[in-house]
Parts: C-alpha cells; structure tokens; sequence
C-alpha cells in the first residue's frame, strides 16, 4: 500500500518530529480521563462533573485550535509549536510544584492542557507541505496517528496515580514532553513552498466557503468520536464494568491504539479509492459500532470488542478527511487544519459531556452514545449530498485534472 515514491517525496525527519510532537501532546491533553476515577475520588465528584472535567481539555483545544492555526500560517509550523509547546511545560510544572486542590482547579489545568490539544493544528500543516497530492493521505495519516499519545495516557496514568499519587503523574508528563520538544526543535523543519503570511482578517475569508464547513461538520464527527471516547472510556469501563482504574486504563489504551494506528490505513486507502468513498463506509461502520455499544454488553470483553471496532471506524475517518482537505485548501491548509480541527475537538467536548450528563440523569451512558451514532448517520447523508458536487468543482478549483485528485 506504501509505494517506493512516497519515501523518496517530503522530508522523513520532519514527519517523524510531527508525529512524535503531536503523540505526546495528546498524551497530555487527555491525561485527566485516565485519572479521572483517583481526581473524583478525591472531591467526591458526580458523574456529570467528571464528564464536564474531562471534557474541558477537549474544549478548550479545539478553541486554540483556531488561534494555532493562524499562527501556523502567519510565523509558520515550527514557531508555533515551539512556543506551544513551552507554554504546556511551563503550566505542568506549575501545577505540580504549587499542587491542585478543588474541582475548580482541576478545570483550570483543563484549559491549560488544551494547548497540547492545538498541536493538532501545527504538526499535520508541517508534514503536509512536504509531500505531494498523491501522497497527502498516507502523510497525514502518519502524523496525525499521534493520536495513539491518548493511549499512553491510559496506558500508564492510572497505574502511576496509584503507585505515586495522581498529582505527582502531572510532573511525570513533562519528562517525555520535553523530549518531544528536543526532538522537534533539531529535525523539524518548515516547508520551502509556505505560502506568503496573508492579513488577519483574511485568514476568516475560509469561513464564507461551504465546503469549509462540510469539511468541520465530517470530521466533528469522526474526531469529535474519537477524542470524546478517548476521555471517557476509563470512567466508563470503571462505572458500567466495575473495572479497577488500572485495568480500565488497559481497555481505554487497546481501543485508543486501535483507533490512532489505523488512520493511516484510512488516508492510504482514501489516496486509493478516494476521501468520499472511504468516508461512506466509516460513517456506516462508526455508527453501528456506537448503537451496538450502547446496550449493556455480556462481559466487559465483549465491550471492549465494540468498542475497539467503533475506535477502529472513526479513527480511518480522521485520515480520510485529511485526505480530502489539502485537495481543497492547499494554500490555507493551516488555518483549515485549525477551523476543522476545532470542530472535532467541539465534538469530542459534546460527547464526553453527554456522556456523563446522560449517566447521572439516566443511570446510563446509552442516550448519549445513541445521540452520537444518529450524528454519524447525519454525517452520512450529507456527504451523499454533496460528493456529486465535489466531484465536479475541485479539480477545476484545483486547477487540475479530475484524474489527479482522489475524491
């Protein structure tokens, strides 16, 4: 599936800074799901308040996403997750030294953590300047399966909130996270075809073309899935199983790792049969895997089975519209990696919160899970709608032939 031309178009180093960088920035921005049982231990949280916790960090990354994307198009990739990056050190360190002390706090840390989250909006514009339209898929597949840093959260946070205390895992993050930063700042480097720094105000210019916001709507859905399970799954296996945090912590990484490294496979197999062709299959799939998981299953095996399946659908969906948006917005493909960017994470925030809301006025995470996949369904008949006119006007936009876009 990878052919030999790939490895000889962009620059190897730079994908691998992207995708080490965004990998363990996303370790940090979900970090307050996998200690989400020892924090509501802690202040005697309920279950929507650990839904909303959790939900924050997702919140506020895909605000920042929009504020890192226009920095990504106006002082480049590089700088900005640079700075990014030492603003999320800067903020660990602090919570760690001065300590975190109510539920209010823990929000605030929130929000900081959220500036892991906007690295979204910097590593795919930096791999994805270096390689071609044929190759775009595969690429920001790579990079954007940093999307597996969520599973190292849940791999390890729980078994350290335990052996060391859940405030002292917030220092430990930022061991690996600076040697991301290390890594990042010696062998990433800036594209040479970046496009001219435009006016602020242009950048909003994105906003007046429908297509835009097809393309923010789609991928709500598929990484607004992904994130918002992501977040939620070690509450979740914890409150509907009975699973102790630890292994709770195992069943969330197994459905993370499944769902992150399976979207390169999505954006090769969009630069194969096409970004619309992909997406009509992963909506159907993602959707019947949230309907199914939300009836209570025999053992938490069975669960952990459909859900990795759903995981597994959504996580080909990121890749797939990343396949589809350099083909439309090469030249703003930064301030598009924002914009589509923080509608994912605004759907990871409306699942996560759902989710708990839907435990604590129900008993049950089903109404919320159920909402989720009609979402998908939605997501479905839209893009049926308008696949013909995709088809149609891109290649002209492009300035291309049909042939050469995967659509």
């Amino acid at each position: 599936m990878v052919s030999k031309s790939f490895f000889k178009a962009g620059h190897a180093p730079t994908l691998f800074s992207a995708f080490l960088y965004f990998d363990l920035s996303f370790m940090t921005w979900v970090l307050l799901g996998p200690l989400g049982v020892a924090i509501s231990k802690s202040f005697g949280l309920s279950p929507a308040q650990k839904g909303f916790m959790v939900a924050v960090p997702v919140l506020a990354g895909a605000v920042l996403r929009l504020v890192a994307g226009v920095a990504v198009d106006h002082i480049g990739p590089k700088r900005t997750g640079i700075i990014g990056q030492v603003l999320v050190l800067a903020g660990l360190l602090a919570a760690w030294l001065l300590g975190v002390h109510s539920y209010n706090q823990v929000l605030l840390l929130g929000l900081l953590l959220g500036v892991a989250g906007a690295s979204f909006a910097v590593a795919l514009p930096l791999a994805s300047r270096w390689y071609p339209p044929e190759h775009q898929g595969l690429a920001l597949g790579i990079a954007g399966a940093g999307n597996s840093g969520t599973a190292l959260a849940a791999l390890f946070a729980p078994g350290l909130a335990q052996a060391f205390g859940w405030q002292t895992v917030i220092g430990l993050a930022a061991l690996p996270l600076s040697v991301a930063l290390v890594v990042y700042v010696i062998f990433a480097k800036d594209a040479p075809n970046r496009p001219p720094p435009k006016r602020l105000a242009e950048y909003l210019d994105v906003l007046k073309v429908r297509d835009a916001w097809w393309l923010m709507a789609l991928y709500g859905v598929t990484f607004g899935g992904f994130v918002g399970l992501s977040s939620s799954l070690t509450i979740y296996f914890n409150a509907e199983y009975g699973l102790k945090p630890v292994i709770a912590g195992f069943f969330t990484a197994a459905c993370v790792f499944a769902g992150s490294f399976i979207r390169p496979v999505g954006g090769a197999l969009a630069d194969r049969f096409g970004g619309v062709r992909t997406l009509i299959v992963v909506y159907l799939l993602a959707g019947l895997g949230l309907a199914l998981v939300s009836f209570q299953q025999a053992s938490a095996w069975a669960a952990l089975g459909l859900m990795m399946f759903t995981m597994m659908a959504l996580g080909a969906g990121n890749g797939a519209v990343f396949q589809l948006a350099p083909q439309r917005f090469g030249k703003e493909i930064g301030v598009v990696t924002g914009l589509v960017g923080a509608t994912g994470g605004a759907g990871g925030f409306y699942l996560a919160s759902s989710l708990g809301w839907a435990k604590q006025v129900t008993g049950s995470y089903q109404p919320g899970l159920l909402a989720f996949a009609g979402l998908a369904l939605l997501a479905l008949v839209g893009l049926m709608g308008v696949k013909r006119r995709w088809r149609q006007t891109w290649p002209q936009l492009a300035g291309a032939a049909a042939s050469a876009l995967r659509l």
